[in-house]
């Protein structure tokens, strides 16, 4: 199950998406948001290990923030949180 949500404050817009995936341990938290770095053998999960990375960097240009809360065996919550006005506007 997916679920998607957003909540804003006067500065910010704050995404959250959620599953009840395998979830990630702690210690993998910034980790994943590396280049190709994949925490499980690509024939049990596909991909190349660039999407999150790839978040991250859209999300850095934006002056935004990304991160992630997730317990093992529970699921993920992803985050990401852009400013309301960006630079130079």
């Amino acid at each position: 199950m997916i679920r998607i949500l957003c909540t804003e404050d006067a500065k910010n817009v704050t995404y959250c998406i959620q599953d009840n995936g395998i979830g990630i341990d702690k210690q993998y938290a910034q980790q994943i948001f590396e280049p190709f770095r994949r925490l499980h053998n690509k024939h049990n999960f596909p991909g190349t290990g660039l999407g999150l990375s790839i978040c991250r960097k859209i999300i850095d240009r934006l002056h935004g923030r990304i991160w992630v809360e997730s317990e093992p065996g529970v699921g993920s919550s992803f985050f990401f949180s852009i400013p309301k006005i960006q630079e130079g506007q």
